[in-house]
């Protein structure tokens, strides 16, 4: 087995699998009002594809861990039997799901049951007025009916995942810190990326890892665990000496480029070395073509080798991917 190794000596062992471009949600960071063109069914991989890709990955190239994200992943109708599938393929590949939680209530056992290890739930807020203002959607008490189920199935530890946006919930932070705290989520704030569709980020706007930590210190005193972090892309501090912990993901100001391990494949075959990457390489013409596992893991190491050192975001060069984040999965 020859791993997914870059020319600056870091190894992928994290994929990020997209399912599908669509969701349910329409997050004012991420797509505009009424939504975005979706992806024809035809250039999206068939659930036997996206399994015999993953198969690759973790027979071939040593990936050992496995997220699907989206766009939404619970709207693909094949999720519980693909994560079925995969825990077929080794059962000690960690597995775990990206999702908004909306219909998380009704999958999450199903999901367990098919082999799911985990949930990762996107919430910037639990106020209902602010949920409907960044979502232009009323469903908070889906959300979190979903967070109770996955927590219920034993989808643990749930983690939460909360953006910031200026003038919006910028002030909310200590809130939904506690209201995490009380029900045992694992909550990770992160600076919103330059990935949303309308190309309207704007750095100046960003609410800073710093403006994080500050809004916390009113309520918290947090000191940084003593775990190591690793290649994990949060950094994490211990909540009024613990055991709880709040991370903190500052892929802007703090990158981490430097000990990234993960790779993505999007909903219609493509492999993408870095989130911020403007270049991709296709597999799925050749899985159509008739390529073998040895020829697709082959042709997955070359796109591997020419990942960038860094995303570049603070370069004067640096353009914002064509491919919004819900084309290409988190």
């Amino acid at each position: 087995m020859l791993p997914l190794i870059d020319r600056h000596g870091r190894i992928a062992t994290d994929l990020r699998v997209s399912l599908t471009d669509r969701c349910n949600l329409r997050c004012t960071y991420c797509m505009p009002p009424e939504g975005l063109e979706w992806m024809p069914d035809s250039q999206q991989l068939s659930d036997d594809e996206v399994v015999r890709l993953i198969g690759v990955a973790v027979r071939h190239l040593g990936v050992n861990e496995v997220r699907f994200t989206g766009g939404e992943p619970l709207v693909r109708r094949g999720l519980v039997d693909i994560v079925r599938r995969v825990r077929a393929l080794d059962e000690d590949v960690e597995m775990s799901i990206t999702t908004n939680a909306l219909g998380l209530s009704r999958t999450a056992g199903a999901l367990a049951e098919a082999g799911l290890d985990r949930v990762n739930v996107s919430l910037d807020t639990v106020r209902r007025d602010s949920f409907t203002t960044i979502t232009r959607r009323d469903r908070l008490a889906d959300v979190i009916a979903g967070l109770a189920a996955a927590e219920a199935a034993g989808l643990g530890p749930v983690k939460v995942n909360a953006v910031l946006l200026r003038g919006v919930n910028d002030d909310q932070a200590p809130e939904l810190l506690g209201w995490c705290l009380e029900r045992g989520y694992q909550l990770r704030f992160i600076e919103q990326m330059p990935l949303d569709a309308q190309h309207g980020w704007d750095r100046d706007l960003m609410v800073t890892a710093d403006e994080i930590f500050a809004s916390l210190a009113t309520a918290y005193r947090l000191t940084p665990a003593s775990e190591p972090r690793g290649s994990a892309p949060a950094e994490l501090f211990t909540v009024d000496d613990g055991p709880a912990t709040v991370g903190v993901i500052a892929s802007v100001t703090r990158p981490f480029c430097g000990d990234c391990d993960r790779v993505r494949l999007t909903a219609d075959g493509q492999v993408r070395n870095c989130l911020f990457a403007r270049e991709e390489s296709d597999l799925r013409a050749a899985l159509r073509g008739g390529a073998d596992d040895a020829d697709l893991a082959a042709r997955w190491r070359t796109a591997m080798w020419g990942k960038a050192p860094g995303h570049g975001i603070d370069d004067p060069s640096f353009l914002q991917p064509d491919r919004p984040m819900s084309a290409i999965g988190g």
